[in-house]
C-alpha cells in the first residue's frame, strides 16, 4: 500500500510519498508521538474546523464529520484506510464513504460535473492556443524531483494552477485557456491544473497518488495515432483506456494507475484535479482551509509557537509545585 507521511521539521511542512507493504496489524500513532510543530498545526486546524461547522450547521445542516475522521487518519490516531476495491490503495489523507471507481464519464453526468460537457465544447480553443504558444517553446520541465521519480524522466508538464494559486506568469501564456477555465468554476482542487508531456518511448510506473476526495480529468490536446498497433494508454485499477483529442478522460488517483506511450510522437493532455464530487459543501470548504493553512505553514507564514495542550501541562505542573512549595 502507498503511504502518505505528513509531517513537520521547523517551520516546514513536508509531504513525502513512498510504497511500501502494509503492516500485518495497521500503525496508530499516539497524538504525544508529533512533534509540537504538528501539535500546533492540528490544533490550529481543530480551531478553525470549529468555525466552519458552526456557519454551516447555521447555513445548511452540514457537519464536518467526515473531515474529522480525516483528521484523526492524517494523524495516525486511527488505523489507515483500506482500499474499497481491487487496486484502490488509499492514503492516510482520507475522506471516508465516497464512491471509488477507477474511471467516470464526466460529460454524461452534467447534474455531478456541469462544467464537463462545456469544456469538450471549447477544447478547440485550448488546443489551438496550445500549439500556437507552446510547441514552439521550451516550457516543459520536471515537475519537480519527487515527480520526477514518481513518473519517470518521460513525464514533464507546464503548471497553470497549484494549491490553489494560479502562475500568472505561464497563465499570460494561455490567456484563452486562463480564462475559459475560470468561467467554467471547475471546484479546482489542491494539486491544480497543469499541460501534461508524455515522451515517445516512455510512460508513468504504477503509483497511487492516495488522496480519494480528488479527482482527475484529463483532456486529450495532442493523442499519437496508434504505430504498429499500439496506442497511448492509461491503466486505472487494473482496467485500461486510452485518450481522445478533445475529451475528457477522468479517473480517480487513488487507484494504482500508469501510463504508456509506445509511440514516436508526443502526447499532451491538460489535466485538471479538482474536489471529488460527494464532498459537501462544508466539507470542501473545510479541505481548502486545511490545505491552504498547510501551504501558510509550509512557507513559514505561521510561527512557531508552543502547543496549548503543552502550555496548559507547564501551567498544571508550575500550580503544583507551588502549591508543594506554600502548602496551598
Amino acid at each position: 500500500m502507498k503511504h502518505l507521511l505528513v509531517w513537520l521539521v521547523g517551520s516546514t511542512f513536508v509531504v513525502e510519498a513512498f510504497h511500501t507493504t502494509p503492516p500485518s496489524h495497521p500503525r496508530v500513532v499516539a497524538v504525544s508521538a508529533l512533534t509540537e510543530r504538528q501539535q500546533q498545526f492540528w490544533e490550529d486546524v481543530e480551531e478553525g474546523l470549529e468555525g466552519i461547522e458552526r456557519f454551516y450547521l447555521k447555513q445548511n445542516g452540514q457537519n464536518l464529520e467526515r473531515i474529522r475522521t480525516f483528521c484523526a487518519s492524517s494523524q495516525g490516531l486511527i488505523p489507515p484506510p483500506q482500499g474499497y476495491a481491487s487496486g484502490h490503495e488509499p492514503s492516510e489523507e482520507h475522506v471516508p464513504d465516497l464512491t471509488a471507481k477507477p474511471f467516470w464519464d464526466t460529460s454524461d453526468d452534467p447534474e455531478l460535473f456541469p462544467w464537463a460537457a462545456p469544456l469538450e465544447a471549447s477544447a478547440n480553443i485550448i488546443q489551438r492556443e496550445f500549439r500556437e504558444q507552446l510547441l514552439n517553446s521550451n516550457k516543459f520541465a520536471a515537475d519537480s524531483v519527487w515527480q520526477n521519480q514518481v513518473m519517470g524522466a518521460g513525464w514533464s508538464a507546464v503548471r497553470l494552477q497549484r494549491l490553489g494559486v494560479w502562475n500568472m506568469e505561464n497563465c499570460q501564456a494561455f490567456p484563452e485557456t486562463y480564462e475559459l477555465l475560470r468561467s467554467l468554476n471547475i471546484p479546482l482542487a489542491v494539486r491544480g491544473v497543469c499541460f501534461a508531456r508524455q515522451a515517445p518511448g516512455s510512460g508513468v510506473q504504477p503509483h497511487s497518488d492516495g488522496r480519494n476526495f480528488i479527482l482527475t480529468s484529463h483532456l486529450g490536446l495532442s493523442i499519437p495515432a496508434a504505430e504498429d498497433g499500439k496506442d497511448c494508454w492509461i491503466e486505472v485499477g487494473g482496467e485500461r483506456r486510452g485518450w481522445q483529442e478533445g475529451k475528457l478522460t477522468t479517473l480517480d488517483t487513488s487507484f494504482t494507475h500508469s501510463t504508456g506511450n509506445p509511440t514516436q510522437h508526443d502526447r499532451h493532455v491538460l489535466i485538471l484535479d479538482f474536489w471529488h464530487p460527494e464532498l459537501t459543501t462544508a466539507e470542501r470548504a473545510a479541505l481548502e482551509f486545511v490545505y491552504d493553512l498547510r501551504n501558510k505553514f509550509e512557507s513559514g507564514a505561521v510561527p512557531f509557537r508552543k502547543p496549548k495542550s503543552l502550555q496548559q501541562q507547564e501551567e498544571n505542573t508550575l500550580g503544583n509545585w507551588w502549591k508543594s512549595v506554600t502548602g496551598g
